[in-house]
């Protein structure tokens, strides 16, 4: 494999911006989720209970234990750890000396440290998949920036922890698509889930609407497609040559782009994205032109004809058994494509069965590939004092990567049940001691297809005489037919996403949903700006609504031709009863789920200095609405990112390595002589790093 300088680079920056994205989206959050006034205060859930600090530390891995100490309460001290979070990766976006593990350690344990407060709204999967690529930023950040030298300063050990990074991407993308079919759903087996999917997503964008009224059949291929993307094309992530890397790296980055234009999934596809850098190289980065005049012997002819035909084998392979298992025909006469899947649950099962542990043995050995490479560099590095530091770092990352992709393969396995069950046990063990730290997840995006029926939706209402009701409406998810579904990514409204899960059933199985009811009655202004951010569109500004209830509707997208309309509407059921302040059934809810207020904020100082800090921050930003800010700071790091390259400076120092490596031989003295490349672009490259 080329070199993966570049590559890391492009992971390095891509997690410091989502880094950035997810801090300062969380930031705009934390008053009307975790204030004292919000839905479910941060301070309920860090109790001392008797426990040495270093044991509570252990237990419940934060740093806002420490937010007293510094006059701060819980919620304050999860602004600052926000602010300092995004100002830290806006650092590493923009300064190449902040590219360092201990940038990426603190940014690390600055969202492990919000992700143990952070309660029902942050329980997502990209916020475990942020926390894992997050500790595997810390392993793939150089100790030492490189000089501009291009490849002749690596340290052999470098491309073992980036490794992990296309593990990581693997694991994601393979269990995605397994549990759509191990899930039973009946959409995804009948190939119908994308005539439903656009419509009934948490928050979907404009073009959802136009996704959605395609043609069946379009929908139908496009499942496949996904079945192919998520399912068929992961193993190509560990191919020996490059063409087939590639071609599943452009693969995995159609699928992303595409869910982006049609579904606001806040960072997590541009997170996925930053995890399929890992299946790139120096050579496709830079666009190096190979060696073509040098000699082509018959030896060579015959390597790159062999390959040439694996990778037809390959080729041919996934695209006879798409046609074969999902029963594709053309159909001339219609210009379409009818589909089908040709295979049952059992026979699945059993694929499965035989498949899991294969993909295990071929994470080892592309693993110990690359260990092999690693020890080979080590080899070549020149000086006994280099070669002893060389070989200390080496055995450090080496231990660590074997230890990560050990624990890595308990979550991984929890699809297949027999096979998690026959797991060496000392990875069980392992995996359980470190757990509560996310180093290791499961993942399975979209599962089940929700919303078949109609897309559910919960219409809160308020009214000051029990009779006249006037709709509460967000400012992000359905309410209003006549709006047109915004464009939020890569901000996460995460009121909004919960209100989307706890519509899909009763809202019992939603305990933070009456606090949010008693939030409105009491007129709590944190929570009214997570509804709308100018608190003059929410329709009970100036006096609080004495009652408060919730409907549940059935939402469809308009058909075309519907002028001013984006969307249809039935009324289902009562979701929530009229309730208000002093009700028995609001007490009952309260006390049932634990939501009573029984030990008060402790009064603090508003005379200290970083309290009056964090407050003067947030009168300044308060006015801007999330996307827009989030927006903002895109724009201003692109357009610093442009001047800097107008005055010639390269804060990554990628730049200027390609040139300089093609036009300037190595130093004599350099600690590590570079791995061997081929002589041309045409031929696949002999060893991977």
């Amino acid at each position: 494999m080329a070199g993966s300088r570049l590559p890391r680079q492009l992971f390095l920056q891509g997690v410091a911006a989502v880094f950035l994205f997810a801090f300062a989206s969380l930031y705009t959050q934390i008053p009307g989720l975790y204030g004292t006034e919000g839905i479910l205060p941060a301070r309920r859930t860090l109790r001392p209970q008797g426990k040495t600090r270093w044991q509570q530390l252990w237990e419940v891995p934060t740093l806002l234990w420490e937010a007293p100490r510094l006059g701060l309460d819980t919620a304050q001290g999860l602004e600052l750890l926000s602010l300092l979070g995004s100002l830290l990766a806006l650092g590493a976006l923009l300064l190449r000396r902040l590219c360092h593990p201990l940038t990426y350690l603190l940014l690390w344990v600055a969202y492990l440290s919000a992700c143990q407060v952070g309660q029902v709204f942050l329980y997502f999967q990209w916020d475990s998949l942020l926390l894992e690529t997050g500790f595997l930023a810390v392993l793939v950040a150089p100790l030492r920036q490189p000089s501009w030298g291009g490849l002749s300063g690596a340290s052999p050990h470098e491309g073992l922890p980036f490794w992990l990074v296309r593990w990581l991407l693997f694991r994601l993308m393979f269990a995605s698509g397994v549990v759509k079919l191990t899930s039973r759903c009946p959409a995804w087996w009948g190939l119908t889930a994308l005539t439903y999917h656009y419509e009934t997503q948490c928050l979907p964008t404009p073009a959802s609407w136009f996704a959605h009224h395609l043609p069946v059949w379009l929908h139908r291929l496009s499942v496949v497609a996904t079945f192919l993307i998520e399912v068929a094309v992961p193993p190509l992530f560990f191919a020996p040559t490059r063409r087939l890397r590639l071609a599943a790296f452009y693969c995995q980055v159609l699928l992303q782009v595409l869910i982006i234009i049609t579904g606001n999934y806040n960072f997590f596809n541009l997170l996925t994205l930053v995890l399929t850098t890992s299946l790139l190289d120096d050579k496709h980065l830079a666009a190096e032109p190979g060696n073509s005049h040098c000699k082509k012997t018959p030896t060579f002819w015959l390597k790159a004809l062999l390959i040439l035909l694996l990778e037809l084998t390959i080729g041919g392979l996934l695209a006879y058994g798409t046609v074969h298992y999902f029963g594709l025909e053309v159909d001339w006469e219609q210009y379409t494509v009818h589909s089908r899947t040709t295979f049952t649950f059992h026979q699945f099962s059993q694929w499965l069965k035989t498949v899991i542990l294969p993909t295990m043995w071929l994470g080892a050995a592309s693993l110990g590939w690359e260990l092999l490479t690693a020890l080979w560099r080590w080899t070549q590095v020149r000086g006994w004092l280099q070669k002893l530091w060389a070989a200390v770092q080496l055995s450090i990352f080496g231990t660590a990567t074997v230890a990560l992709f050990t624990i890595s393969l308990v979550p991984y396995s929890y699809m297949e049940p027999s096979t998690h069950g026959r797991l060496w046990t000392g990875a069980h063990r392992l995996f359980g001691a470190v757990e509560h730290l996310q180093l290791a997840n499961s993942y399975g995006l979209f599962r089940r297809m929700t919303g078949l029926g109609g897309r559910p939706e919960v219409v809160l209402e308020g009214s000051y005489d029990g009779h006249h009701w006037t709709e509460i409406e967000f400012m992000y998810k359905p309410g209003n037919v006549s709006r047109p579904p915004p464009v939020v990514v890569p901000h996460q409204p995460r009121l909004d996403w919960q209100m989307w899960f706890a519509a899909l059933g009763p809202h019992t199985h939603s305990p933070w949903f009456t606090s949010l009811v008693l939030c409105l009655l009491q007129g709590k202004e944190p929570v009214i700006l997570l509804i709308q951010n100018d608190v003059a569109r929410y329709p009970f500004h100036k006096q609080p609504p004495n009652f408060v209830r919730a409907q549940r509707y059935k939402y469809w997208f308009s058909q075309p031709g519907e002028q001013g309309q984006w969307w249809r509407r039935q009324w289902v059921e009562e979701f929530f009863p009229p309730v208000s302040l002093g009700d028995p059934t609001l007490d009952m809810l309260l006390r049932q789920f634990g939501l009573q207020d029984k030990s008060p904020p402790r009064a603090r100082s508003s005379s200290n200095i970083l309290t009056q800090a964090l407050h003067w921050v947030r009168r300044q930003l308060s006015p801007l609405e999330a996307p827009t800010l989030l927006w903002g700071l895109i724009l201003t790091v692109g357009a610093i990112k442009v001047v800097q390259a107008l005055l010639g400076h390269h804060p990554s120092g990628s730049c200027p390595a390609a040139r300089e490596e093609k036009h300037r031989p190595a130093p004599k003295d350099s600690g590590v002589t570079p791995a061997p490349t081929n002589s041309s672009s045409s031929q696949p490259p002999q060893r991977r790093k």
